[in-house]
């Protein structure tokens, strides 16, 4: 046996050795990634491509009115340059990502920039609606290729577990709070410019990224060897295309249009024939692998569901702000920005400090619960309400909401995926989203429309009752948004795990 003495040491260099093992093993592990030395640099290139991404959902919004009066379209003709990016974004996402694994990160993500950023110089300087909603389709398109690889360098870069945390948190921020910022963006560049630069913006946006990133980042194409799959990009893409589609005319056309249960019903048996494929497939889009996992699938779902709930703090607060408070855009857009401050603080704290302990499922819950608070204080709005005690406090509530269901919902979703599905895995938390926004502003669009309707039905005709039945119609779509998050939380609770958080090398599949 030996003394007490010769243990001590035999322990102590034992440790040592073990120290200098795990030291090694952490050298060998970030020699493997060709970021690591740059990648906070990397971090800023992405998040800026990403703010572009996410403003360009509501920028455009606040200069469709200009513009329509500039280019003399009319109101049914209006939704075509919303709807004509939608379906281009949501229809092509997948195989946005699919092809970042293939041909490398690098590439797609500067195409995705210079595509993006030709597509809004030809936008800017339309001379008729046409060309412009030509334009709107091509951002569409370029911008399914470049978020998913803006999000799978991000995945592949940031494997330390406490940076990771940190990356995602400022990620997740910019995807939650980019949209309040477009509306701030939309409305000064409008008021002080023209609508045109609410496109040609993007410009300084994508041409600096493209620059930097042709520097920057390595190009790395994981699955350089495997096939596209054409059945599954034809069948997934299509069925996502008529879903996007499919909401799109439910908002205007009704849902018991005929166009409308078509598209959907079209939709539903695309989808249904590509996982069938996705079963069978050498090659497949979208490997099963990466929603199967518990996790993962958790987190997948509830970005779609938050997504579904979202957008109503948006659209019916924009229409409340400016019609019953009198603001005008640039006031509106200013009103927004305590959310995406609470989103940013809620990101990063919950991130950093909770996650690694708790895992996803407390903090996707609590945030779901914070949501549904959110709403369900907005849905007390009357006439006689102000943006200061009636507006304020529930955007701040859902700010901190949303900071801890996003961005603990995209980290948890790209969590542990092998490097060739990044770009997939990653095109998928984009398609939740939009899916997700897709079929929230139509519902909520509907509810709010009906719950106008029946208010002022039967009532004499004045500027009063109308104001009353439009603020009725966006508390109804507040108390439905709440319920949505009240299911996001049941779902989180049954579908997330807790408990202290896998390490990447732990949940790789």
């Amino acid at each position: 046996m030996r003394s007490p003495a010769k243990q001590r040491r035999f322990r102590s260099k034992t440790g040592s050795a073990n120290s200098l093992a795990s030291t090694a093993v952490a050298e060998v592990d970030h020699s493997g990634n060709p970021h690591h030395v740059r990648r906070w640099y990397v971090l800023a290139v992405i998040g800026v491509a990403q703010l572009m991404v996410v403003l360009d959902a509501t920028i455009v919004n606040i200069a469709l009115p200009s513009a329509q009066a500039d280019l003399g379209f009319s109101n049914g003709s209006r939704q075509w340059v919303i709807t004509a990016y939608a379906l281009a974004f949501g229809g092509l996402l997948l195989l946005g990502g699919r092809l970042s694994d293939l041909f490398g990160r690098k590439w797609t993500f500067i195409a995705g920039l210079i595509g993006f950023s030709v597509a809004s110089a030809i936008g800017g300087s339309a001379q008729s609606f046409e060309v412009l909603v030509f334009a709107r389709a091509l951002q569409g398109a370029f911008g399914a290729i470049l978020a998913p690889a803006a999000l799978s360098i991000l995945t592949t870069t940031f494997t330390d577990e406490a940076e990771r945390g940190k990356a995602f948190a400022i990620f997740g921020a910019i995807s939650g709070g980019g949209a309040a910022i477009g509306l701030l963006l939309g409305g000064v560049l409008t008021e002080y410019l023209s609508w045109r630069w609410c496109l040609y913006v993007n410009l300084f946006f994508a041409i600096p990224a493209a620059l930097v990133a042709l520097w920057l980042i390595k190009n790395v194409a994981s699955a350089a060897h495997a096939e596209l799959d054409i059945p599954g990009t034809i069948l997934g893409c299509g069925g996502l295309l008529l879903v996007v589609f499919g909401f799109s005319k439910a908002e205007s056309a009704g849902w018991g249009a005929p166009i409308t249960l078509a598209m959907l019903g079209g939709a539903a048996l695309l989808l249904v024939l590509f996982y069938f494929w996705l079963r069978r497939a050498a090659h497949p889009l979208l490997p099963l692998r990466v929603v199967e996992d518990r996790n993962r699938g958790g987190s997948f779902l509830t970005i779609l569901i938050a997504g579904l709930g979202i957008f109503g703090v948006f659209l019916f607060l924009t229409y409340f702000m400016q019609q019953s408070l009198n603001f005008t855009p640039i006031q509106a857009g200013l009103a927004f920005l305590p959310m995406p401050v609470c989103i940013v603080t809620a990101s990063i704290v919950a991130q950093t400090r909770f996650l690694p302990k708790t895992g996803p499922r407390p903090l996707v819950v609590t945030g779901m619960i914070f949501g549904a608070a959110g709403m369900t204080y907005l849905a007390q709005l009357d006439i006689n309400s102000t943006y200061g005690p009636n507006v304020l406090p529930g955007l701040m509530i859902l700010g901190l909401g949303f900071g801890m269901i996003f961005a603990t919902a995209i980290n948890t979703a790209t969590l542990g995926v092998i490097p060739e599905d990044a770009g997939v895995a990653s095109a998928l938390v984009n398609t939740c989203q939009q899916v997700g926004g897709a079929a929230g502003t139509a519902l909520l669009s509907t509810i709010a429309a009906t719950a106008t309707v029946n208010y002022a039905s039967g009532k004499v005709a004045s500027s009063s009752v109308a104001a009353s039945a439009a603020i009725h119609g966006y508390t109804a779509a507040f108390w439905f948004s709440a319920a949505i998050f009240v299911v996001g939380a049941i779902v989180g609770g049954l579908m997330l795990r807790g408990g202290p958080n896998m390490t990447v090398a732990e949940s790789a599949t």
